[in-house]
Order: structure tokens, then sequence, then C-alpha cells
């Protein structure tokens, strides 16, 4: 069922695009000159980056409809989440070597993601039900 995007979710879902967009660039054009500051892999970083990418474009169409299904926007809470997931999974498998400002790189955007999360599943609670037949 779709729903109304509400004033509210419709300014996290552009901060969203906002700050994903901002790291998509930074990870994309910076990987080469992050990757000694951060100890994280360039390659990484960059595929981080370009996932990014269509996630952006996704938010930023979702943001400007006036309606949208109760599931995509489900989805995009869900991506937000497993990217929080994958970035202390990341850390935590030990398959490489951050530095601490690396780890505190990957903490803080995970944790900015994580709020997102929270931020969109509030939007949704109180975005109302759109009623096609009305």
């Amino acid at each position: 069922m779709p729903l109304a995007i509400s004033p509210f979710l419709r300014r996290v879902l552009f901060i969203d695009a906002a700050v994903s967009g901002a790291a998509a660039l930074l990870l994309l054009l910076g990987a080469g000159l992050l990757e000694p500051l951060l100890g994280l892999p360039q390659a990484l970083m960059f595929w981080a980056g370009a996932i990014l990418v269509p996630f952006v474009a996704l938010l930023l169409v979702v943001a400007r409809r006036q309606h949208a299904p109760r599931l995509l926007l489900l989805d995009i809470v869900i991506a937000n989440a497993l990217w929080v997931v994958a970035s202390f999974a990341l850390l935590a498998a030990g398959g490489i070597a951050p530095t601490v400002l690396g780890v505190a790189f990957v903490v803080a955007q995970a944790l900015a993601v994580a709020l997102f999360a929270m931020l969109q599943c509030a939007g949704l609670r109180s975005s109302p039900r759109h009623d096609a037949a009305a």
C-alpha cells in the first residue's frame, strides 16, 4: 500500500541523499588519497562509493514523490541497516588493518547511517497511508 511521504520523511530522505552523495564523491574521487590515512583498501572505498551512487539516485527520486510504496520505503531503511551491519562486520572480521582514523571513519559513518535508518523508520510510522480511491 502506498504511503504519503510526510514533510519530515521527505527532509530525512533528502538529507540522507546529500550525505550519501558527499560520501560517494569522497570515496570515488579520494580513495587513493584516503588509503594511507585510513588504512582501508583503495578498491574497497572506491566500490563502496560506487554502490552509493544508485542509492543516492533512488533517495532523490523517492523524496520528490508525493507517495511511494511502503515496501520501497522499507527497502531504503533495510539497505541503511545492512550498511551499518556490513561496516561493523568489516571491522570485526579482521581482514583489513585500518588505522585508528580508519576505525573512527568506519564507526562514524555507520552511526550516521544508523541514525538515518532510525529517522526514516520514525518517518514511515508518521506517514499516512494513501488511499488511491480517494
